[in-house]
């Protein structure tokens, strides 16, 4: 069965006096999407105090599911986000169908977008 599991890596560096008020909206869509997003399989969130930036790793079942969250739980925090961070890059690695890469990009996302090629996983 071909993995359809979709990674999301992507940072976000806080403008200055922000570092908290960004932890804060990403403790806020970490608990959001752990109790509405059945797709979500998991979020880790890091963060380094010398760049004020936030990096987030997301890991969705599918497609379906990465489209869900930006059109929910993305969508409501968003604007806010922009008001005190800088967007980084968005990694999307795994299959992504053509109309959420035109939606990532309308948002103003500086997003590449990657099929997986090979790899494994040791559970």
């Amino acid at each position: 069965m071909e993995n359809q599991e979709v990674m999301v890596v992507y940072k976000w560096i806080a403008r200055e006096g922000n570092s908290e008020e960004l932890k804060a909206i990403y403790r806020e869509v970490e608990s959001q999407m752990k109790s509405n997003e059945p797709g979500a399989l998991k979020v880790e969130c890091y963060f380094d105090e010398t760049s004020s930036t936030l990096i987030v790793m997301d890991l969705f079942a599918d497609a379906g599911a990465v489209g869900f969250h930006l059109g929910t739980t993305a969508a409501g925090h968003f604007e806010n986000l922009l008001k005190i961070a800088v967007p980084g890059e968005f990694l999307f690695c795994g299959q992504v169908p053509e109309e959420m890469k035109q939606a990532a990009t309308a948002m103003g996302l500086n997003a590449t977008f990657a099929p997986r090629i090979f790899g494994f996983h040791r559970a």
